[in-house]
């Protein structure tokens, strides 16, 4: 008797009179719907841990790049150069977002308001300030001390926002911090002045990274929460860009433009690469798991930046540098241990 037949079979049984009576069918298997909440997105999620390596990566390389742009063209007016160009993009973006949501591009006077405050902050303070700073002091120093954002993002974030840090994220943020201090001290070795520039120039950076950890925070608030992503990065970086336009124009004078094609295409890598592709997954991630976390591609970006020197400019790696290295990955990867993996 074939399966097929069985199961037909099984599905009979013979009365008194020798007639075939079909039983009815077994009642299905229900199971009770899942309640469980999704599990809590973290730096290891790949949601957020693709954003993170591609920002990396790519921030790793802007630091290169503006080293070019100090030329003759003043700071101030290649960051407006920069941010025009990715506003304009971003605004695009934002327009393209509204006709597949239904979301406008235009925002309320209170979410106008806050992108003021946000572009000024983060699209043109911290630029500037972080440009001014390579005057004084190398980029390579300009690019560690700016790993040190973990430490007030996570400060500004329990403050602010009641963010919660837990024990491992703070044992991998220590022992970053103490790699970071390493390849702080290997950098200054390079430095070649008097101590009155290196002092303005680690000022500048210091105050850069406060201007970015505010910017930071604001953006894993509520209200930034509520905006549309593109949208809410359009307009803070056309406010950003009149900014620096206004104070281009007040303290070095009319625009000046540096006709190297070096120079145009790392204004528009900076703008599109360095922005339009970052800040989106910037901000993202900071949603996803706040600004603390997020902070970790500041700690990943110089190990970067020096990896892209050794084979672009033939960096040479110290016993500093090494070991500073080694620690601030060691760092990142207790912080990207699941919680299962280490007590909270």
């Amino acid at each position: 008797m074939s399966n097929r037949w069985r199961r037909r079979s099984a599905r009979y049984k013979r009365g008194p009179d020798h007639w075939l009576i079909r039983l009815p069918l077994p009642a299905p298997r229900r199971f009770p719907p899942d309640t469980r909440a999704p599990a809590p997105l973290t730096l290891a999620s790949p949601r957020v841990l693709i954003p993170f390596v591609i920002i990396s990566l790519i921030w790793g390389s802007t630091w290169i790049v503006i080293r070019d742009q100090l030329s003759v063209v003043p700071a101030s007016w290649s960051v407006t150069y920069r941010f025009l160009i990715a506003g304009s993009a971003m605004f695009a973006l934002a327009a393209w977002q509204a006709r597949r949501s239904g979301e406008g591009v235009l925002l309320d006077w209170r979410a106008l308001v806050f992108t003021i405050a946000l572009g000024l902050m983060q699209f043109c303070l911290n630029f500037n300030f972080v440009y001014q700073s390579e005057h004084y002091i190398t980029s390579g120093i300009v690019a560690v001390i700016f790993a040190l954002l973990i430490v007030p993002n996570t400060m500004l974030s329990r403050a602010f926002l009641g963010t919660v840090i837990t024990r491992r994220f703070l044992a991998g943020a220590s022992i970053a911090v103490v790699g970071i201090g390493l390849l702080l001290a290997h950098e200054a070795r390079a430095i070649s002045g008097d101590a009155s520039a290196v002092t303005t120039g680690v000022t500048l950076t210091l105050i850069a990274v406060l201007c970015a950890s505010i910017a930071n925070v604001m953006m894993a608030s509520q209200i930034a929460r509520a905006q549309p992503l593109f949208a809410l990065l359009a307009w803070s970086m056309l406010w950003g860009t009149i900014f620096n336009a206004a104070f281009a124009f007040a303290t070095v004078g009319p625009p000046v433009v540096d006709w190297r094609a070096g120079y145009l295409g790392g204004v528009a890598y900076l703008g599109i690469m360095g922005s339009v592709v970052c800040f989106p997954l910037y901000l993202s991630i900071i949603r996803n798991v706040g600004a603390g976390p997020a902070a970790w591609s500041g700690v990943v970006v110089p190990m970067v930046a020096m990896a892209l020197s050794t084979l672009l400019e033939g960096y040479d790696w110290s016993g500093l540098a090494i070991a500073g290295t080694v620690l601030a990955l060691a760092g990142l990867i207790v912080a990207l241990r699941p919680a299962g993996q280490a007590s909270d």
